[in-house]
């Protein structure tokens, strides 16, 4: 279940509750006013080598395709 974040229309509190995707938005536990739901950062972060370091799919030296091998001559 993800985490929101809510803040009442009443008076203003911000909250955050586990609360299933299907589930409607809970009551303010400080007033039982009506919320909504807020849009806050992500705390998801890409750490370590990844593909896309690894310049998977690309042309550059390393990583995908070798079409420009020594053409000189």
């Amino acid at each position: 279940m993800p985490i929101y974040e809510y803040a009442c229309e009443s008076c203003g509190h911000r909250f955050e509750k586990l609360v299933r995707m299907s589930d409607d938005a809970p009551p303010c536990p400080e007033c039982e006013g009506a919320v909504r739901k807020l849009i806050s950062a992500s705390s998801f972060v890409l750490k370590g080598g990844g593909w896309y370091k690894d310049g998977y799919g690309s042309s550059a030296p390393g990583g995908g395709s070798s079409s420009s091998s020594s053409s000189e001559g």
